[in-house]
């Protein structure tokens, strides 16, 4: 679909044959409807492009769309994904119309709200998805390295969702894609220098004359296998120079080499020619009208062009093509600043300020030296439209220049801390930093320096390597209640947010503090969910848990009920998930996990949603679905956008099983990054799953140690999960003294809550420190409250210690049927340290255990598993790919294994389908409740 570029020797496949099998089987395998991605990296002038294009001539009948990264297009949002999408704008009428609304919001066809990176990314898939149907496709994005952030999201988006489609994703770049989180996972193909036969061979194709030995050799020494070199160095010499051996100078980088050769080159050109090349350079578009516009408003005339012609730099076909991308940076970086900023005042009059205005403000922005009012403003109306497109980090980069060019100090201190800010929000600390120190420069009004504090504060509490973090945060806040209150009770909220995270490892004594702070400040009339939350968790913090158990309450029950779905409060969701677990309310701890991930996939807020899916993930393992549970952390794992918190439920799972090698080399990569950042809470959850896994597998002295420890730390939202295993390890390990505190502050916390959960436990536990026919009946108790929840595992472990008691009053009988009933629920869940627990149980009764048959969907990958579930509670194709990230066509493929393994035929056998236990429950559907 685009034009191809010429290729400049046969001899550079000649020692590549291993990469140019890795291009060409992705590319066999697409034409067989299988589709993939390959990342090619290697320096400048390595021969790249020229791989990929040789690959796609030997496998021909792919259609092919073209995107080129451009150094100085890197700050306009979207523009590489309006280069990909622009072959298929025809289709745009057979996307679902949410996501067609998002990708022409997006490409700046129609106004709207700033679309959300998914709905764009299933729509770019649902547009590709649709023109394969016609002819397999291979997208080319070329020098990815120069992709606008906005449109790389979108890429890397689509590019993870077209395995079970016929399409290709070949990404060439400079640097080891390892280094880019975008990139993490592709499969990754370094290309290097030629072989040093070839490299001859190259080298002696473009000689017309003998050339010194010496000379040669360190021609070939120099380009190290660099294709472009080896046609460019014997350039820089003069004929006689090349014959006598001398005139070459030192070696230097091969691309800065490259590079100054072209600028030696330039230099003997007429003036007007390379004022004609640098309009090029610096009008990335490649638009022939444009170029020639501004080259008419400098007085250029049209044979300008043919000294560059003839030395093949520069190409002015439908497009406007250097040679390479180094011959748009030598051309731009031999200009001088003058003829620079002339240029682009030129580009600026010859662009349509209604059909491009940000692209006019930019080539403004960059024709002036002193600073420029007018200019300023232009800049951040194009921040406010990049914004309002979702192009965040172009908002940034806009905002910056306009920093750099308001001559009012107090305008450049807030236009840098709003750029900080973007800069911030776009993921990058490091600039924001810079930009925050311009702002804090000042002058800064009160609410301006207020704001700057509190992002500073925000910058250290991300980075997670601030001590500090939470006392910053507390600062902020309370100097932002005299200008913002809500935002102010925001800024409460990080804190203990910030607080609860550090756990042990933060600041001592800081809770309190910032909770009499925040119950001080006055809220907002009606109350949001988020000032709801920080007023129950404030009043825990000061007034314990009896006192605070009615705003629990009402913080939680208000996140389920708010029907405005605001995207700002799925941030605290996860805090509102650990009120529930503190609620030991199965029903709402299931239903806001539920919500959070409904609501992060809506709004495709793939920050958001990798926590959400674990927060569901523990729900799951907690009522017993484990396959489920493995599934939700898969998805969690497959999506890119992560943070260090989501490791921490990692180890349950393995723990649960038993799995003591798994769990041990999990904690120990935990208990690293927890130290590191330092994220206490971590570390809380790591003795947690310690005092899970001992107590499985029966070393009750590890499992007591570990529940001690992080009983002490234990600061929110564990303490109904966490005194249950230390009071059994400690029954069990023969130091039940060492329970009795924990009990009592159990009976409390439980008695006030009133659940079935939280009675259940209770019950169980109290009677693992009773004896006689007392024990009995709170073992019988605690099964008949615990089976009215939905948490199956700690019921199958209530029939555990009762038949465990069972057989120590010598009741063999009695005890085999409440042993049978644990080996075979825990067996089915999959808890097999635990189960193994019961078997040995069972047989010093004289019983043999028989595992029970296993879930029908445990044969299914991970995903298949989570298209079965969807598609079993009556998803279509469309919904299902809709909440999977996927495509529709994927889903069937998947489908069709699904029917192939499970021996059926259609998706109402599916349906009809008697699976384990309540796996047919959605991973993010709301519950039947």
């Amino acid at each position: 679909m685009t034009e191809r570029p010429r290729s400049t020797s046969r001899y550079e496949f000649v020692s590549r044959k291993a990469e140019l099998s890795a291009v060409q089987r992705l590319l066999r395998a697409t034409q067989a409807g299988r589709g993939g991605t390959l990342v090619i990296y290697g320096e400048a002038g390595i021969g790249k492009t020229e791989l990929l294009e040789h690959a796609l001539t030997t496998v021909p009948g792919l259609d092919q769309i073209r995107v080129t990264g451009r150094q100085f297009e890197a700050e306009l949002p979207f523009t590489a994904l309006h280069e990909l999408c622009r072959p298929m704008l025809t289709r745009l009428e057979a996307l679902p119309d949410p996501q067609r609304a998002a990708l022409e919001v997006a490409l700046a066809l129609r106004d709207g709200t700033a679309p959300d990176t998914v709905r764009v990314g299933l729509a770019v898939l649902g547009l590709l998805s649709d023109a394969a149907r016609e002819q397999p496709i291979v997208c080319v994005v070329d020098d990815a390295q120069w992709v606008d952030q906005a449109s790389a999201e979108i890429l890397t988006f689509v590019a993870r969702r077209v395995e079970r489609e016929p399409v290709a994703f070949l990404i060439t770049m400079r640097e080891d894609p390892s280094g880019c989180k975008a990139l993490e996972g592709f499969p990754a193909q370094l290309l290097g220098g030629l072989g040093n036969d070839d490299a001859l061979a190259l080298l002696g194709s473009l000689l017309h004359t003998p050339l010194d030995r010496r000379v040669r050799d360190q021609i070939i020494a120099e380009a190290r296998g660099n294709p472009l070199a080896l046609l460019e160095l014997p350039r820089l010499a003069e004929p006689a120079a090349l014959a006598g051996g001398f005139g070459l100078p030192d070696a230097v980088p091969v691309p800065e080499r490259i590079e100054a050769g072209y600028r030696g080159r330039l230099a003997g050109f007429p003036a007007e020619t390379r004022t004609l090349l640098l309009i090029a350079a610096a009008e990335s578009l490649g638009e022939p009208t444009l170029l020639w516009r501004a080259a008419e408003r400098l007085g250029i005339h049209a044979d300008a062009a043919a000294p560059a012609e003839a030395d093949g730099l520069l190409d002015l076909g439908v497009r406007v093509r250097f040679r390479h991308p180094l011959v748009r940076s030598a051309v731009y970086r031999a200009a001088s600043p003058g003829d620079r900023r002339a240029v682009h005042r030129a580009l600026a009059d010859v662009t349509d300020p209604l059909v491009d205005p940000d692209r006019r403000a930019w080539h403004r922005a960059m024709s002036v030296l002193v600073p420029d009012e007018a200019i300023a403003e232009d800049l951040e109306r194009s921040a406010d439209r990049a914004c309002a497109r979702g192009g965040v980090a172009a908002a940034a980069r806009f905002l910056e220049r306009a920093v750099a060019l308001t001559p009012d100090p107090p305008r450049r201190a807030a236009r840098a801390l709003a750029a900080a800010r973007f800069k911030h929000r776009a993921g990058d600390a490091e600039a924001a930093t810079g930009l925050l120190a311009t702002a804090l420069a000042g002058p800064l009004d009160g609410e301006r320096h207020a704001l700057a504090e509190l992002l500073s504060a925000q910058i250290a509490d991300h980075g997670r390597r601030e001590g500090r973090a939470a006392s910053r945060l507390l600062e902020a806040a309370r100097r932002l209640e005299t200008y913002d209150r809500p935002l102010a009770r925001q800024a409460y909220l990080e804190a203990i947010a910030a607080t609860l995270r550090a756990g042990r490892l933060g600041e001592g004594g800081l809770l309190p503090k910032i909770s009499r702070a925040a119950l001080a400040a006055a809220g907002p009339e009606p109350p949001r969910p988020l000032d709801l939350l920080l007023e129950a968790l404030s009043t825990q913090a000061i007034d314990g848990y009896a006192a605070a158990l009615p705003s629990l309450r009402r913080a939680v029950r208000s996140f389920l009920d708010d029907t405005s779905e605001q995207e700002r409060d799925a941030h605290w969701l996860w805090l509102a998930c650990g009120v529930a677990i503190d609620l030991c309310d199965d029903e709402e701890w299931l239903a806001i996990t539920e919500r959070q991930v409904r609501q992060a996939r809506r709004w495709g807020a793939l920050l958001v949603l990798p926590s959400a899916l674990r927060n569901l993930a523990l729900v799951r393992a907690h009522t017993g679905d484990f396959h489920q549970a493995a599934a939700l952390l898969d998805e969690a794992d497959a999506i890119p956008e992560h943070n260090l918190m989501d490791s921490w439920l990692k180890p349950l799972l393995p723990a649960w099983r038993g799995d003591t090698e798994q769990v041990s080399s999990l904690i120990e990569t935990i208990a690293r990054l927890a130290r590191e950042y330092p994220l206490g809470i971590l570390l809380t959850v790591a003795d947690y799953a310690t005092a899970v896994l001992n107590n499985g597998i029966g070393r009750y002295d590890a499992a007591l140690q570990a529940a001690r420890t992080a009983y002490r730390h234990e600061m929110f939202a564990f303490h109904s999960l966490i005194a249950p295993e230390l009071i059994e390890a400690a029954a069990r390990a023969g130091h039940p003294r060492l329970a009795e505190p924990t009990l009592e502050r159990l009976i409390e916390r439980t008695d006030a809550v009133g659940t079935d959960w939280a009675l259940g436990v209770q019950l169980r536990s109290r009677a693992l420190l009773s004896e006689g026919p007392e024990a009995e009946g709170l073992y019988q108790e605690a099964i008949d409250r615990l089976r009215r929840t939905r948490l199956k595992p700690h019921l199958a472990r209530a029939h555990l210690i009762y038949g465990e008691w069972l057989r120590r009053q010598a009741r063999r009988a009695d005890a085999r049927s409440q042993l049978r009933i644990a080996f075979e629920e825990l067996s089915a869940m999959g808890a097999d340290g635990f189960a193994a627990r019961a078997a040995r149980e069972m047989a010093a009764c004289g019983d043999r255990p028989r595992k029970p048959t296993g879930d029908p969907l445990d044969g299914l990958t991970a995903q298949e598993r989570q298209i079965a579930l969807l598609v079993a509670q009556g998803a279509t194709s469309k919904e299902a790919a809709g909440q999977l990230f996927i495509s529709p066509r994927t889903v069937e493929a998947h489908l069709r294994n699904i029917f192939s393994k499970l021996g059926l035929t259609s998706r109402r056998q599916l349906r009809d389908l008697r699976l384990h236990g309540s796996a047919v429950q959605s991973t993010g559907r709301p519950s039947s409740k």
